[in-house]
């Protein structure tokens, strides 16, 4: 008898072709700085917030810079979040609807002086835009913190519990809610980059 043998051989190749070329993104990101001074003048706390870019916010913003010709702002206003009825800080939200948190200011507790406060910006630098000055909420009256926001863009308003107008950032505290009482004053710094 005869023995044969055969070798048996197997062979895989495999590559990947992949075109080149440059990824662009951009992110809006916004940060909140704020210090709580006391009636006697010291700083009680101080906390920063790392915001929610609003889709609709960031809608607006690409559509008066892209495609806008005459574009005149309205506001943008500032205003506080309630610890009232709490329970979230959404993407999705608008002036309109933003069914996880409430006001503070008007009907909702802690209360302050005056209207939502107005914006004034310095020139942007480096990617950033930064308020050139920090915006004073005068409280009057006792409650809990919990964050801020900021509206501006047709039919926004300085009034607060106002729904109209386009919200561009939306945030929270984040070590807690913060209580205020009457006589406190709240500094709140605020800026955005891409």
């Amino acid at each position: 008898m005869t023995e044969e043998r055969a070798q048996a051989r197997e062979c895989n190749d495999a590559s990947v072709i992949r075109g080149t070329g440059v990824d662009e993104c951009a992110e809006a990101h916004g940060r909140y700085e704020i210090e709580c001074i006391g009636a006697d003048g010291w700083v009680k706390w101080c906390e920063t917030i790392d915001n929610v870019v609003c889709t609709v916010g960031i809608n607006l913003a690409l559509d008066s810079f892209l495609a806008g010709a005459a574009y005149t702002v309205t506001g943008p206003f500032m205003g506080l979040i309630s610890s009232t009825s709490y329970s979230a800080v959404a993407i999705g939200d608008t002036m309109a609807s933003h069914a996880g948190w409430l006001e503070a200011g008007g009907a909702n507790a802690p209360t302050y002086s005056g209207n939502r406060k107005t914006a004034v910006w310095s020139a942007a630098a480096s990617g950033s835009k930064a308020l050139s000055a920090a915006l004073s909420f005068a409280i009057t009256g006792t409650g809990t913190v919990k964050g801020a926001f900021l509206c501006y863009g047709s039919g926004a308003l300085n009034t607060k519990d106002n729904t109209a107008g386009v919200l561009w950032s939306a945030g929270t505290f984040s070590t807690g809610d913060k209580a205020v009482v009457n006589g406190d004053t709240l500094n709140v710094n605020y800026s955005t980059s891409l």
